[in-house]
């Protein structure tokens, strides 16, 4: 058995720990007792994992010998169905199959130009023409940007109040799933409680607005249908016996979409612009890159690979602020052996990105904010070091379409803008909802910018960044 920390009252006190300050919990157990850690909650005994090497052999090498944690799954499925976040055995291997064509690099890269299109909107509606600057919470701009981006491109649709409502429910949904995640079983969605009367309503707003979509589509002739968004490429997928989505199982994939494609891409954005206005000199040197590929015309899906700087500033931001930062938890079903030791069935997995994405041995100076780690001249990480979208056959499908909008996203805006920190604001402080969020409105200075020509001096190579505050 790994080492760990006394369990007294079968662990209601580590608990009750972890509810509080799960990150900071689960630092303290890679700090106290190395790279794998038992723990006994109530009847559940789990080992954490912090070493990416015992990490890629649980979730790769016997990824067969594992399945998703029950509780989660349960508590996803109240508001995703039986989609691909959620399913587990053939039925999740059958939708993995199906789904996997629409999000390869060279179909995602076909909605580049509505990925633009949506930032550049959102960007004149923060900075409207004769506006030079304003200070707001940005969290509301790539909220509504990256929801907008979904409504273009799963419905070939731009609703801005839907999209404002569909934004506002995923947020409330994601709360109410990290509350429930800590408990046994949930209390009835019926019950007059306050969380559950806000999360009813987020639920009739995210249901209402998905079917409504597909009935719509299903309503038209099929040569006026669009053939080029997600809903086409859902409705048109088959399985290799010909058979399609099912009503529900299209219903489940659109709600996943609508919340994983838009929270963890606005959380990314969000910790990506409060660095990136934190340190200066980090930001001189990608718009640097940004103005000299561009010349000031809008980026393109083709530009991404002549971006690497700015690539890395989104990777780095994904290290220090993973947007799930932790809750990759498996069930054990067959015993196998992993870090010296047999792993007995019945246990459960976790992995916890926060605390290897901050482990010194892999990252040095791991608080600070340094880009160059991701560049092809540095040295490489370990595998499983750096996992922002998962490792192993769960990998998240989308991350190429993510890493696509994101990198298009930045793009615009420091071209557009210059981003600056508020002098008397303090940094944000990580907060575990189901992704990484500040604990309060993240404010910040936009001031609008010339596009300036390709600059004949090369940027500075040399970066000097103050540390970066991870204080959960």
């Amino acid at each position: 058995m790994p080492p760990g920390p006394a369990c007294p009252w079968w662990g209601l006190p580590l608990l009750q720990a972890m509810y509080r300050d799960y990150l900071g919990f689960t630092a303290g157990l890679q700090r106290d007792h190395g790279d794998v850690v038992a723990l006994r909650l109530g009847w559940e005994h789990s080992w954490d994992l912090f070493h990416p090497d015992d990490v890629r052999t649980a979730m790769v090498d016997h990824a067969d010998h594992l399945v998703r944690w029950e509780r989660g799954t349960e508590v996803f499925s109240q508001a995703f169905g039986q989609g691909l976040l959620v399913a587990e055995g053939e039925a999740w291997r059958r939708q993995r199959r199906m789904l996997a064509p629409g999000f390869l690099p060279r179909r995602v890269q076909g909605y580049a130009a509505l990925m633009v299109d949506a930032a550049r909107s959102a960007l004149d509606e923060m900075l409207p023409p004769g506006v030079d600057q304003v200070e707001r919470p940005v969290e509301s701009l790539f909220n509504s940007l990256t929801m907008d981006v979904i409504m273009r491109t799963l419905f070939s649709s731009r609703a801005p109040a839907q999209a404002a409502a569909a934004a506002e429910a995923t947020q409330v949904l994601s709360q109410a799933a990290m509350q429930e995640m800590f408990w046994p079983a949930s209390l009835p969605d019926w019950l007059p409680l306050p969380h559950k009367r806000a999360k009813r309503r987020a639920m009739r707003v995210l249901t209402g607005l998905v079917d409504g979509q597909i009935a719509q589509r299903q309503a038209l002739p099929l040569g006026e249908r669009p053939t080029d968004d997600l809903l086409a490429m859902l409705l048109a997928v088959r399985d290799e016996d010909g058979s399609a989505l099912s009503t529900t199982e299209l219903h489940d994939q659109c709600m996943v979409m609508f919340q994983a494609g838009h929270e963890t891409s606005a959380t990314a954005l969000l910790w990506w612009s409060w660095l990136i206005a934190s340190h200066p000199a980090v930001a001189e040197r990608a718009r640097d890159e940004v103005d000299r590929h561009l010349a000031g015309r809008d980026p393109a899906a083709t530009d991404v690979a002549s971006l690497p700087y700015l690539g890395a500033t989104l990777k780095e931001a994904m290290r220090l602020y993973p947007p799930i930062a932790a809750l990759l938890t498996r069930r054990v079903k067959r015993p196998f052996a992993l870090a010296g030791r047999t792993v007995p069935a019945g246990t459960l997995l976790r992995v916890t990105p926060w605390v290897i994405q901050h482990d010194p041995r892999w990252f040095p100076e791991p608080q600070a904010f340094h880009p160059e780690r991701f560049l092809v001249d540095e040295p490489a990480q370990p595998r499983s070091a750096w996992m922002p979208f998962g490792v192993g056959p769960r990998v998240c499908i989308g991350q190429h379409f993510a890493m696509l909008e994101m990198t298009l996203v930045a793009a615009l805006l420091l071209q557009r803008c210059t981003l600056e920190t508020l002098p008397h604001e303090p940094p944000p402080q990580p907060r575990m909802y189901v992704t990484l969020r500040p604990d309060a409105p993240l404010r910040l200075r936009l001031r609008r910018r010339a596009v300036l020509p390709p600059q004949s001096a090369p940027c500075a190579s040399s970066v000097s960044t103050p540390p970066v505050s991870s204080t959960v």
